[in-house]
C-alpha cells in the first residue's frame, strides 16, 4: 500500500536540473532539493548554477553545480555522465531552458528561426533522450520538459516559440510511449505567464504586462516558485501513474474565452 505521508517525497533520488540559475529553473531546483532530493543545478550560468547549489545547501539540502549547455551533445554527455559517475544514478530531470524572438514570421530571418529551434527543441531533445537513456536502464525516473501555453494557443510575434512549444509536446509524448515499458515516464508542464528574466521585456512595458494579467481567471502573472509545485508533483510517486501528459499552470489562461465580460 503505498505511504501517504512519504508520497510527494523525493528523499536520495537524484535530479538534474538544466537551466537552474534562474527563473523557473532555480524555483524548481529549490523544490526538489526541498523534497529531498540530490540536486544538481545546471546551467550555461556556471556561476548561476553554483550560487542555486549554494543556497540549497545553505538550507540544508544537498545540491551539486555544473556547467551545461543542452545545444551541445559533449556537454550534455559530460553532464549526465559526471552525475553517473558520483552519484551512480538519475532519477529526475527537469529541463526549462528557452529563447524567444518576439516577431512577426514574415519578418524572422533563417537564423533567428535556428537559435529558437536549436535551444527550445534540439537542445531538449538532446538532454531528454541523454537522461532517458540512464533511467532506461536503471527501470525508472521521471523527465519533465517545460512547454508552454504557447503549444495551444499563439498570438502575433510568437510563430517560432509556439511551433517549438508545440514540437516539445510531441517529443515528450513520443519519449513517453517509447520508455514507458522501462518505467520512464515523461511530462510536460505548460506554463502561462512567468515573472522571469525571459519575460522581463514585457514586464518593462505596463499596458502589455496588465494585458497579460488580465487574460487569465486569476488576473495576475505566475512567480517562478509557484512552479516548483507542479514540478515536485510530477517528479514525485504522487504521479506515479501520469505520462506523455501536459500539466497546464497558466491561471486558466487556456480556459477563457476572450477578455470580454458578458452583463450576465
Amino acid at each position: 500500500m503505498t505511504d501517504l505521508n512519504t508520497l510527494f517525497r523525493l528523499d536520495g533520488r537524484v535530479a538534474l536540473v538544466a537551466g537552474a540559475a534562474s527563473g523557473i529553473g532555480r524555483a524548481a531546483a529549490h523544490g526538489l532539493a526541498a523534497s529531498g532530493a540530490i540536486t544538481v543545478c545546471a546551467d550555461l550560468n556556471e556561476q548561476g548554477a553554483a550560487s542555486t547549489a549554494a543556497e540549497i545547501r545553505d538550507q540544508g539540502g544537498t545540491a551539486d553545480a555544473v556547467a551545461l549547455d543542452i545545444t551541445d551533445q559533449a556537454s550534455v554527455d559530460a553532464a549526465v555522465h559526471g552525475i553517473r559517475s558520483r552519484r551512480q544514478r538519475l532519477d529526475i530531470l527537469v529541463s526549462t531552458p528557452a529563447v524567444n524572438v518576439r516577431k512577426p514570421l514574415l519578418r524572422y530571418t533563417a537564423e533567428e528561426f535556428e537559435k529558437v529551434l536549436r535551444l527550445n527543441l534540439k537542445g531538449s531533445f538532446l538532454i531528454a533522450q541523454a537522461a532517458g537513456r540512464v533511467m532506461s536502464e536503471s527501470k525508472r525516473g521521471s523527465i519533465i520538459l517545460f512547454s508552454s501555453i504557447r503549444s495551444l494557443v499563439v498570438e502575433p510575434g510568437q510563430g517560432a516559440y509556439a511551433a517549438t512549444k508545440a514540437g516539445l509536446v510531441q517529443l515528450a509524448r513520443a519519449f513517453a510511449a517509447e520508455l514507458g515499458g522501462d518505467g520512464v515516464r515523461v511530462n510536460c508542464i505548460a506554463p502561462g505567464v512567468v515573472e522571469t528574466p525571459l519575460t522581463e521585456p514585457i514586464k518593462r512595458n505596463p499596458d502589455w504586462y496588465s494585458a497579460y494579467a488580465n487574460k487569465n481567471a486569476l488576473g495576475r502573472w505566475a512567480t517562478a516558485d509557484e512552479m516548483a509545485g507542479p514540478v515536485v508533483f510530477l517528479a514525485s510517486d504522487a504521479a506515479s501513474y501520469i505520462t506523455g501528459t501536459v500539466l497546464f499552470v497558466d491561471g486558466g489562461w487556456t480556459a477563457i474565452d476572450g477578455r470580454f465580460q458578458p452583463p450576465v
